[in-house]
C-alpha cells in the first residue's frame, strides 16, 4: 500500500518541487499551500510534512488541534529557524521531528521513512500483548506506548519514546550517537548534525527534571545511557 503524505508549503515553489519528489520516490502526495487547508485533510494523510511559517493558521498550531483532536498522523516540521528552543517549540506542540531548511532530499527522505515505519510498529504494538520495560522507576508500556516516572505520567512524542525505548532497552550501556542514528533515523546525520542533542535534552527535561535521582547519562565524546547511578 502506497504511503500519503500531505505537504503544507505556502512557499510555491518549495512546495512543488517536494511534491515531485516525493512522487517520483513512489509516495502518494496531496499538497496544500495554508494550515487551515492542512487540517482540512490531514485525517486522509499517513504523515504530514509541516512548514512552521504559514499564513493564517502557523504549523504550530495545526500541530495542537491535531493532538488536542486524537489524530496521531506522524508530522515532521520544517523550518528554517535554527535555535533549539524554537526547535523545542515544534516538538512541545506535538510534532514528531523536524528538519531545518535548506534540508537534503536524502536527509527528508530518510526522516519520513523512520516516521513512517514507527508509525507502523506503534500500530502493531497496540495490537499485541502489553510489554512493559522497567528501569528504576521509570516504566515505559509498550503496547499502549505510555510512560511514568513513579506515579507521574510522561507525554512523550513518537521519537522521545523511541528513543527512550532503545535506551532502557540497552540499560547500562552506553550507545553512540551513530548507533542511535541509525536505529532511530535509519541514517546518521553526522557529528554535525544536532538533532539528537536536543532529543535527549528533551527526554532530560520530561524523564528527570524533577526527579533527584537521574536515569539519563552522557559520556562525553562516546554517547549516551540510561542507569541508575
Amino acid at each position: 500500500m502506497t504511503d500519503r503524505v500531505l505537504v503544507a508549503e505556502d512557499d510555491r515553489a518549495i512546495r512543488e518541487s517536494i511534491t515531485r519528489a516525493l512522487r517520483l520516490e513512489g509516495y502518494e502526495v496531496d499538497a496544500v499551500a495554508d494550515g487551515a487547508a492542512a487540517l482540512v485533510r490531514a485525517a486522509e494523510a499517513d504523515l504530514l510534512l509541516l512548514d512552521v511559517m504559514m499564513p493564517g493558521v502557523d504549523g504550530l498550531t495545526v500541530c495542537k488541534v491535531l493532538r488536542g483532536q486524537g489524530n496521531d498522523v506522524p508530522i515532521l516540521i520544517v523550518t528554517a529557524r535554527t535555535e533549539t528552543a524554537d526547535r523545542v517549540s515544534g516538538l512541545d506542540a506535538g510534532a514528531d521531528d523536524y528538519v531545518l531548511k535548506p534540508f537534503e532530499l536524502v536527509e527528508l527522505l530518510a526522516r519520513m521513512r523512520a516516521l513512517l515505519r514507527r508509525s507502523a510498529s506503534s500500530r502493531a504494538a497496540l495490537a499485541a500483548p502489553g510489554t512493559e520495560l522497567a528501569v528504576a522507576d521509570l516504566r515505559l508500556d509498550l503496547a499502549s506506548r505510555r510512560a511514568w516516572r513513579g506515579s507521574r505520567e510522561i507525554g512523550l512524542s513518537r521519537t522521545e519514546f523511541d528513543l527512550l525505548e532503545l535506551l532502557m532497552r540497552n540499560e547500562g550501556v552506553v550507545l553512540a550517537h551513530a548507533t542511535i542514528y541509525e536505529r532511530i533515523w535509519s541514517y546518521d546525520f553526522g557529528p554535525e548534525s544536532k538533532n539528537l542533542t536536543v532529543y535527549i535534552s528533551y527526554l532530560r527535561r520530561k524523564v528527570d527534571a524533577e526527579e533527584s535521582v537521574k536515569l539519563i547519562h552522557t559520556v562525553r565524546g562516546v554517547g549516551y545511557t540510561v542507569r541508575v547511578p
